[in-house]
């Protein structure tokens, strides 16, 4: 018997990258390359739609617990999987699965000074089925003290993934009718996560920042074909041995109750890093004689208090 000429495809989640500020959908990205016989892809969204409150959750001597919670705001039933897995922080700010950052070159270095926290931390439930408007709270506890006594902070992502429903697929009679037409058939079904940091920190906190390589320049924010934006580049530095997360904000120098030029809200920079590359767009380009007051100010440890500040 000759095999029927017929594949099923389906999108697996492939990478949920977040902003180490908020947990953001990341749909798959893995597609497949369709032959010339084959008839266009039709794309089923599951119509679960996710929330997840709070963006981030820390520990420490004095909080060895936590809980999340996460609501089905979308129209249909979802199934999730609930794990944690150890994301890797660019430069450039980007959030990468530590498996796909050690297999480039020049992230592998990075990917390397990762603590994982995935050894201490439990999380339950595992997998959760919510209806439409249903929520459900998942509680993470610290179970033990880390191997690595030297670390003074540990992280891994908590994700919620969701998984196909259960009629995704061909069944054998669609199977059948394709393979008696030779007919190449592709089915993707869209499938949606999102990853919030889980940060253990260890022994005394020391929170420092630094700003530093600051300019004014045009750029295209939007991609190439955009227009041109005024924007505050410079780097968000890591003075002290835990990450940092807070605000950056820009204003006219002696103009404190003015609008702020330029926000950037929920900006992070992880351990594995000691320093990451800020864009911030302005709402104008500073007039001449004016200059800028650039401020880091934490939302963490300390939310409100001024880690940094630079004037251009």
């Amino acid at each position: 018997m000759k095999l029927p000429a017929l594949f099923t495809a389906l999108c697996a989640l492939a990478s949920l990258a977040v902003g180490p500020a908020s947990a953001q959908p990341a749909p798959a990205a893995a597609q497949p390359t369709p032959a010339a016989a084959a008839q266009a892809a039709a794309a089923a969204p599951s119509g679960a739609n996710l929330n997840i409150s709070p963006k981030r959750v820390t520990f420490d001597r004095n909080h060895r617990s936590a809980t999340v919670y996460i609501f089905n705001q979308g129209s249909a039933p979802g199934t999730f999987d609930i794990s944690l897995i150890d994301r890797v922080m660019t430069p450039d700010g980007q959030i990468l699965p530590i498996t796909e950052a050690q297999a480039k070159p020049e992230n592998k270095a990075i990917a390397d000074q990762v603590r994982s926290a995935q050894d201490i931390l439990q999380v339950a439930p595992r997998r959760v089925t919510l209806a439409p408007g249903q929520g459900q709270t998942i509680r993470l506890r610290i179970t033990g003290a880390p191997a690595d006594t030297a670390a003074t902070e540990l992280r891994s992502h908590l994700t919620i993934a969701t998984l196909p429903p259960r009629e995704a697929g061909t069944t054998a009679d669609a199977a059948a009718a394709n393979a008696q037409t030779g007919q190449l058939r592709f089915q993707i079904n869209a499938l949606l996560g999102l990853s919030i940091p889980a940060i253990v920190r260890l022994g005394e906190l020391d929170v420092r920042a630094g700003l530093e390589n600051p300019h004014v320049s045009l750029e295209k924010l939007s991609g190439p074909n955009g227009p041109e934006t005024p924007a505050l580049s410079l780097d968000l530095v890591r003075l002290g041995s835990n990450s940092l997360f807070g605000n950056l904000e820009v204003r006219v120098q002696g103009q404190p109750k003015s609008p702020a030029l330029g926000l950037s809200r929920g900006v992070g920079v992880y351990t594995e890093i000691g320093r990451r590359v800020m864009h911030i767009p302005l709402s104008r380009a500073p007039a001449p004689g004016e200059h800028l007051e650039v401020t880091f100010t934490d939302d963490d440890t300390s939310p409100g208090k001024v880690l940094a500040k630079l004037v251009l």
